[in-house]
């Protein structure tokens, strides 16, 4: 076996854009760590952008998964009936939506986000014979066209090619400043016959905010964009595909907001291993798709449905899971705001919930330089936000709380190496850093 790894200079797109900030050639992963061809170990702090929040080879899960192959069980159904399609369900219908009083219908979609958006943006907008969207500032909702056009990010929108349409992009929370309740500006906007805003079909909405910078709304804004659904006859369309999962601190991220989405799209770490699966939740009288009007090949696929089951059975039966999250949360907050608090204002500030954390940086040559820092340490960490200004993290849920201590020590030594030349360059410039 050759560590060569001049294969994908050969035969890799250039659009690859992880493998060029963590540029070794990894081989395994366990728990909350990837290791090279070497085998060193590098603390993953991305977790598959979210993907993985039980870690990596989650133990749990794999055993379900070895078994579930090792019979020949079925792998790829379409759409059809299977074993292990009837257990996800029951399984999500008895220990999620139950215990809420939830009543959903649960459609299978493409095996990405963007695939559970386009489809929820359709039923939408057949639903109330409209296609204009109400989306936010900074908002993402994957590169497809239908949910690129309802993304904020001009990086992932320019390489479009054709003119995006069908969505009216309003102020998130907190984009006006503290204090200005953006959902007031909405309210006045539709209600204003003048205002050239076509009357929409449904608000699309994260909770919080990753890719656009763990931007967390507020609980009453939240509550208060729901209200403003019911006045305008809009749809309320929350998109939980990275919030979602419990990594706020609850299977979903609205769960202690008090509010009932129409729709809901979740994906990322619903399969709980990595595994592509994707999918809609819509109160039952949305349900009006004609059989085969919205499929594809990939609706569902049986290993995720296997791996999906296994990790809501272990951890989501009762509050104690939740509780650790929510545990850990506080910690990476408080760190963040240690690390902050060293420093003047307008160097750094902490934003987030739960274990969606963001250490948002003066600008984003400041937080690429922490990130390429903690690389250097063998830590794997990721930026948001429209300048990538904001470091996030995305470890597992699992992870244990010393290797957690250990990232956010690395973290903060990666900041204070990187802010000593940043205080001489500013101490030359006559600035105030600290």
């Amino acid at each position: 076996m050759t560590s060569d790894t001049d294969v994908f200079d050969r035969m890799e797109s250039e659009v690859q854009s992880y493998a060029r900030s963590f540029p070794v050639l990894f081989s395994k992963a366990k728990g909350s760590y990837l290791y090279d061809e070497e085998g060193n170990a590098y603390l993953d702090f991305l977790a598959g952008a979210g993907t993985l929040n039980y870690g990596h080879n989650n133990p749990v899960l794999k055993e379900k998964l070895i078994a579930y192959l090792s019979e020949d069980y079925i792998v790829h159904g379409l759409d059809m009936h299977t074993v292990a399609k009837r257990d996800f369900l029951d399984m999500f219908e008895e220990v999620i939506l139950k215990p809420r009083e939830m009543n959903y219908v649960m459609q299978f979609t493409g095996p990405t986000g963007s695939n559970a958006v386009e489809a929820a943006l359709k039923i939408a907008r057949n639903i109330k014979g409209r296609s204009n969207i109400i989306t936010f500032t900074n908002g993402f909702h994957g590169v497809s066209l239908g949910s690129l056009a309802v993304t904020g990010n001009s990086h992932h929108r320019d390489a479009a090619g054709v003119e995006l349409n069908g969505a009216t992009v309003m102020p998130y929370d907190g984009y006006m400043g503290n204090g200005f309740d953006t959902t007031e500006y909405i309210d006045k906007q539709l209600s204003d016959s003048s205002s050239g805003i076509d009357h929409p079909a449904a608000v699309i909405v994260e909770t919080v905010q990753g890719e656009g910078g763990i931007n967390a709304a507020s609980f009453e804004w939240l509550r208060n964009l729901e209200k403003l659904c019911r006045k305008h006859d809009m749809l309320l369309i929350l998109d939980d595909i990275q919030a979602g999962c419990g990594r706020t601190g609850n299977f979903f991220s609205f769960d202690e907001v008090g509010i009932e989405p129409d729709i809901i799209t979740l994906s990322k770490s619903l399969s709980g291993y990595g595994l592509p699966f994707s999918v809609v939740l819509m109160r039952p009288e949305l349900d009006q798709w004609k059989p085969g009007e919205h499929n594809g090949t990939f609706r569902g696929h049986n290993p995720a449905f296997v791996t999906a089951t296994a990790a809501i059975d272990h951890y989501w039966r009762d509050d104690s899971f939740a509780s650790e999250v929510q545990k850990k949360g506080d910690i990476i907050q408080e760190r963040f705001r240690e690390i902050a608090s060293q420093y003047d204002d307008h160097w750094f500030y902490v934003t987030g919930r739960g274990m969606m954390q963001g250490l948002v940086c003066r600008d984003g040559e400041l937080a690429d330089a922490i990130t390429t820092e903690a690389f250097k340490h063998r830590m794997v960490l990721e930026t948001s936000g429209a300048d990538d200004q904001v470091i996030k993290t995305l470890c597992p849920l699992t992870i244990s709380e010393e290797d957690l201590q250990r990232g956010l020590d690395i973290i903060a030594e990666s900041v204070e190496a990187v802010m000593k030349d940043k205080v001489k360059q500013d101490k030359r410039s006559g600035l105030s850093v600290a």
